[in-house]
């Protein structure tokens, strides 16, 4: 019989489980905010899903922790739960290590070192463990370049390593990997015998493998080294994963001169596109049906509309832009835009459509050295990226140029910050900072 208490019993059992499912969902939602797997972000677009961050700080000031760091190094922080990593080299680069703190405090974690004692040559500026790692909650991976592909567990525990033979160019490397469900991409470059990976994220296995493409540099190049029969070659950037024809997931990666779309499952090219410089920096940017590349050293930008197949360079490049500024950093495309600091200390504003210059503002603070090397990254409105001084620019992501904060930590910086929770984690050349207000506690 159905009483009123039944009914009762009933509208409160279904009010509790919905009451749990909120909870859960809220709890879900939350855990991936706080996750920072990738240097470019959940997402790796190098947008934050979070927007509440410190705008202001100091050496001082809105500072939760800071951690030395035994040497320098251009990689970025990765965060997951508890966890802060980040990739090291010591000892010229003989030792290579992941650390790992805990992020409530900095107190260390762990640390793994391997031995690598064969010479391997790098510009003076890059470092040895260049490469981000990325993790997936139950297992983290990193490249060490010619030392080799290493997966660990949450605990700092070897599971797998994976020799993919020496990392040659006078520019050491800086590409880092990825993941796609059961899948690590990585390209294994720049040099002569460079190459992407697919491998099995728990045995590390090939699944495939791809040689870069062929390619024809000379003096009639489009970028700063033209004119000189030995200029520079090779590609540092990380591959962008997209969905591409028939929803199938594809790996937008840029070679030397060359930019494709490469199809996760089997490697085989479902697209190409020419007109990129033989030296490229920078990683691909994702707009809605586009995908957005940059030249390095002076080199185009160029924008391709997503879905074309065979070589798309008539029928899918939508345009092409000249001679640009000397750019390292990715940039971030938002709301029509695309946003990229350039070396010199610039922040420049592109239209995504026609690839016009909006503007282009001097972004300088206190410090002796405004050159950026990092990335940019996009939380909210707001653009974040850190100069060789230390100071973290923050401007608004508008047509309209606006200076928001500069923010200075008085350390050379090479590398893109985390964001995480509310919290900014910035790896300097001395230290490992978290950097948190009393508005985001």
């Amino acid at each position: 019989m159905f009483t009123r208490q039944s009914y009762v019993t009933t509208r409160l059992s279904l009010c509790l489980k919905g009451i749990l499912l909120v909870s859960m969902i809220a709890l879900c939602n939350v855990s991936s905010a706080a996750n920072w797997p990738t240097w470019r972000g959940p997402r790796g677009d190098s947008v934050s899903p979070e927007s509440n961050f410190p705008i202001q700080w100091n050496q001082e000031t809105n500072v939760r922790w800071k951690v030395a760091l035994p040497a320098r190094g251009n990689s970025s922080p990765i965060i997951w739960n508890d966890l802060v990593m980040v990739t090291q080299s010591t000892d010229d680069g003989q030792r290579r290590s992941l650390m790992a703190w805990n992020r409530s405090d900095g107190t260390v974690a762990w640390e793994h070192s391997i031995l690598y004692k064969q010479p391997e040559t790098k510009h003076q500026d890059n470092t040895y463990c260049a490469s981000s790692p990325v993790t997936d909650g139950e297992r983290i991976f990193v490249s060490y370049a010619s030392a080799g592909l290493y997966c660990y567990d949450m605990h700092g525990k070897v599971l797998w390593h994976r020799d993919l033979g020496p990392q040659k160019h006078a520019w050491g490397d800086g590409s880092s990997p990825i993941l796609h469900e059961e899948t690590l991409i990585f390209f294994h470059g720049p040099g002569p015998e460079s190459k992407l990976y697919a491998l099995d994220k728990k045995t590390g296995k090939d699944l495939w493998v791809m040689e870069q493409p062929a390619y024809q540099a000379d003096a009639s190049r489009e970028d700063g080294f033209k004119g000189n029969q030995q200029g520079m070659i090779g590609s540092f950037a990380t591959p962008l994963l997209t969905h591409g024809n028939e929803n199938r997931t594809e790996i937008i990666m840029t070679f030397p001169e060359w930019i494709g779309g490469i199809d996760v499952e089997t490697g085989q090219t479902q697209w190409s596109c020419e007109g990129l410089n033989p030296l490229v920096y920078s990683s691909p940017m994702l707009a809605k049906d586009a995908v957005v590349v940059m030249g390095g050293y002076f080199g185009p930008v160029i924008s391709i509309r997503l879905g074309g197949q065979g070589d798309v360079t008539k029928t899918h490049r939508l345009w092409k832009t000249g001679r640009t500024p000397h750019r390292l950093g990715t940039g971030v495309i938002n709301d029509g835009h695309i946003y990229v600091f350039d070396r010199p200390g610039l922040l420049h504003c592109m239209n995504l459509q026609s690839g016009k210059t909006v503007f282009e503002e001097r972004v300088r603070g206190q410090g002796a050295n405004p050159a950026i090397w990092g990335s940019a990254i996009l939380a909210g409105d707001k653009l974040y990226t850190v100069n060789q001084s230390g100071e973290t620019i923050i401007a608004r992501a508008s047509p309209s140029f606006e200076l928001i904060a500069m923010n200075p930590l008085e350390e050379p910086c090479n590398a893109t910050p985390a964001f995480s929770d509310g919290e900014i984690f910035i790896r300097t050349h001395a230290h490992l900072w978290c950097i948190g207000s009393e508005e985001t506690l």
